[in-house]
């Protein structure tokens, strides 16, 4: 028996490949592309380590070229989904009492396979599925799954390591048990990374998960689901069910062995199941944790102090980035008058810069939209504002969907504050700009931080220091992860562990130790070495 004592170490970062023209590492991911452009894939329902094809299928598709199929993909129907609850529960017996140690080597070597082996496999996936350049999809579906796996290791060494204290006669331990029943996790189409996360945190604490993978984002998804299996990971312990949400929800929301949902995705979304959860609070082993983080309505504040160029560019990436489909990416912007013109001049200089196409010419920057859905919520949006007096499209505002769903980074100026594009989540290309006066800048101050019902991220940009540490602090509570000077996207695990709070989530920041504390149920153990043999207190003797 091995009755030592292990701490992981903290790990480094996955360095980031920067796939040049002409290197082995894009000859490599080109061949790979080619490989799923040309030879479709059939996506089953894996449950208990089994493969189900069950005939009903839906295509999957490029965004960026809807007219040609990476393959088709099986939806789970009520009776796997039977055999997915019988599955997890079974597996939960085996996994819950393994070693943690056991259960990070696999996680370990899941991240090793991605980092070497299968780094092209996820990346091209990532890439012809949810339409991510070369550059959005390494760090997304390599290096941050990377990170995930190998930081949560040593989160949860740190966890593992907290001990309450004893004294005279008597030993107290604490005693850290996973969830008793399942997890649900179900991940959204626009970070592999995350869908990695939501599955591998609770995992790894020794829980066992029924995952709903976004539809737009099956190919990855799978692709992630197969590397864990060669991992290690035993049968039962994830089981993947692409599906419709309303099928899947109604059975699994009403099982009384539910033990959490860990969620990313739309605010509408995680409300309802958060609705149907408490209806069906009185059928549940325990109280349901529930671990959301939902939408956003990004902010960049600019103070007068602070310098164009440096505004433009971060707020063009921030916002145009995998186009605009980031919880965190910059949607509203406040800008002083004196430093506007200058802004606007370099951001539509920038955007007749930037290309806009297939994710496999690597030149270009903007690619498609995840779906003819969003496409159409999108330009919905940008149409109310070309036709409203108190907007004006400064660059962008097209859009063309004949064999993808492009739209161009398109930059609104309102002269209304709450114009209805600075206040909802709108999950596309599409940045508005608000101009304040030089003179009033905190009641702009006041105005971001009242416009929205998020509070995920949030940007100053200033070089009066003093005065960026003022309204960081008045911001306080309208954004989760806030930045100074830097956009508001690009959270790094191990580095800015992220969520937001209002209409953003729960806040139980991924990408550190809170996350992990959510999927476990502590339990705490105390000795005697020798119990009292008299009911008397001593002044009674």
């Amino acid at each position: 028996m091995n009755n030592a004592i292990y701490n992981f170490n903290a790990p480094a970062n996955e360095p980031i490949l920067n796939y040049l023209k002409g290197s082995a590492e894009q000859a490599g991911l080109f061949k790979e592309l080619n490989r799923q452009l040309t030879e479709p894939v059939e996506v089953p329902c894996i449950i208990g380590g089994k493969e189900y094809f069950t005939g009903n299928t839906t295509d999957i598709i490029q965004p960026h070229n809807h007219r040609q199929k990476l393959g088709v993909y099986h939806n789970v129907t009520e009776k796997e989904l039977d055999i997915a609850v019988n599955a997890a529960l079974e597996a939960h017996k085996l996994w819950s009492d393994l070693s943690w140690t056991v259960r990070a080597s696999i996680l370990l070597k899941a991240a090793e396979l991605i980092s070497g082996k299968y780094r092209y496999l996820i990346s091209a996936a990532t890439m012809l599925g949810q339409s991510k350049n070369i550059y959005q999809a390494e760090i997304d579906g390599v290096c941050e799954t990377i990170d995930f796996l190998k930081f949560n290791a040593f989160f949860a060494s740190k966890i593992y390591e907290m001990q309450p204290g004893s004294t005279f006669n008597q030993l107290n331990k604490m005693e850290f048990r996973p969830l008793e029943g399942f997890v649900f996790t179900v991940s959204p189409f626009n970070f592999t990374a995350i869908a990695s996360n939501l599955n591998m945190a609770p995992v790894l604490m020794g829980n066992t998960t029924i995952w709903k993978p976004a539809s737009t984002s099956v190919l990855s998804n799978y692709y992630l689901m197969k590397v864990f299996m060669e991992a290690g990971m035993p049968d039962g312990v994830i089981n993947f069910i692409p599906g419709k949400g309303s099928t899947i929800g109604r059975r699994i929301l009403n099982d009384p062995m539910l033990a959490g949902i860990h969620f990313t995705g739309s605010n509408h979304t995680f409300n309802t199941l958060w609705r149907q959860v408490s209806e069906n609070l009185g059928k549940y082993r325990s109280y349901p944790r529930l671990v959301g983080e939902t939408g956003g309505k990004d902010f960049i504040f600019v103070h007068p102090s602070a310098d164009p160029l440096e505004v433009a560019v971060n707020a063009f990436r921030g916002a145009f980035e995998y186009q605009g489909q980031k919880c965190s990416a910059a949607s509203r912007m406040y800008v002083p008058e004196s430093l506007w013109p200058q802004i606007k001049e370099i951001l539509i200089e920038i955007s007749h810069e930037v290309r806009t196409g297939d994710v496999t010419d690597p030149d270009n920057f903007i690619n498609a939209v995840i779906d003819e859905a969003s496409y159409e919520n999108i330009m919905n949006y940008i149409g109310y504002a070309k036709n409203s007096p108190e907007a004006t499209i400064i660059c962008g505002g097209n859009g063309n969907r004949s064999e993808g769903y492009f739209i161009e980074p398109t930059v609104i100026e309102t002269t209304n504050p709450r114009f209805k594009t600075m206040e909802e989540e709108i999950f596309g290309p599409v940045l508005t700009v608000w101009v304040y006066p030089d003179n009033q800048i905190d009641e702009a101050v006041d105005i971001c931080d009242t416009t929205s019902p998020y509070g995920l991220t949030g940007a100053i940009f200033s070089r009066d220091r003093v005065a960026a540490s003022g309204i960081c602090e008045k911001l306080r509570y309208a954004a989760g992860n806030f930045y100074i000077n830097d956009k508001p996207t690009g959270a790094i695990v191990g580095l800015q562990p992220f969520g937001g709070s209002r209409a953003s989530g729960t806040n139980d920041k991924a990408g550190g130790e809170f996350n992990l504390i959510r999927w476990i149920s502590p339990r705490t153990i105390k000795e005697t070495f020798l119990p009292a043999t008299d009911y008397r207190y001593a002044y009674m003797l």
